[in-house]
């Protein structure tokens, strides 16, 4: 795949595949084209040439007659409904309530009854230690706080992909632990595949089986979390451990 902003080109040729299941840290310098490939994903930016599939099916583009065509709204619409993500702001809606902010996509986006997704919604916030904060305002709650919402947010739309972007970047360094606690468990306790950019490198090391160094929009190492972040090969990426851990 190739995105350019302008003249400049963020990901050249990159081609990597994410097997279902699979827990992937995406690791490198700001800039290096990690969290455009997320937001490639939710189709918040569009690829400037190539493909992305999700389970054999192309998101915005296809292959016809030899020709590279954009598809059709409601086909990337149905497509981009499995993949779902927590943003480094939690982006919740200050005029509802939490379990409302749960419930909004379920009901209008996958057609559930309101009953069904509250219930569903409810269960969520339990499993995120929030449940007797359904009726609180996101103003009334932390930093930490509103971001488990956002991860069961997230989790209600029963995602097959959850995308986590730089998601404890925005709190303040003793809530870092209570929103990685959660993802921790969402991991340990679900099937559900997962792309991640972080520069928590412990969390990288606890939940992932596939790690990528990335610089200048290419991978340029990949391996186990045990091996990266005790053997890396590339220098650049030695560099850039030793700069963060």
């Amino acid at each position: 795949m190739v995105k350019k902003f302008g003249d400049t080109v963020v990901l050249n040729g990159l081609n990597f595949t994410v097997d279902k299941g699979e827990r992937v840290t995406l690791i490198g310098p700001s800039g290096s084209g990690k969290t455009t490939i997320l937001r490639l994903l939710m189709t918040l930016e569009h690829l400037t040439d190539g493909y992305i599939y999700v389970d054999g099916d192309p998101l915005t583009h296809e292959l016809r007659n030899g020709k590279r065509v954009e598809r059709k709204a409601k086909d990337v619409a149905n497509v981009r409904r499995r993949i779902g993500m927590v943003f480094q702001q939690f982006n919740l809606f200050p005029n509802m309530n939490v379990l409302e902010n749960i419930t909004e996509a379920p009901v209008h986006v996958l057609g559930r009854s309101k009953a069904e997704a509250e219930r569903r919604g409810r269960e969520l916030l339990e499993q995120v230690g929030l449940g007797d904060r359904a009726d609180a305002h996101p103003m009334q709650l932390s930093g930490g706080q509103q971001q488990r919402v956002a991860i069961a947010r997230a989790l209600a739309m029963d995602p097959e992909i959850l995308l986590l972007d730089e998601v404890t970047s925005a709190l303040d360094p003793e809530l870092v632990g209570e929103v990685l606690g959660v993802l921790r468990e969402v991991a340990r306790n679900t099937d559900i595949t997962m792309l991640i950019v972080t520069h928590e490198m412990q969390f990288a090391r606890d939940v992932s089986n596939r790690v990528l160094m990335f610089d200048q929009g290419r991978i340029i190492e990949e391996a186990a979390p045990d091996v990266m972040f005790s053997d890396p090969k590339e220098e650049r990426t030695q560099a850039f451990l030793q700069a963060v851990l």
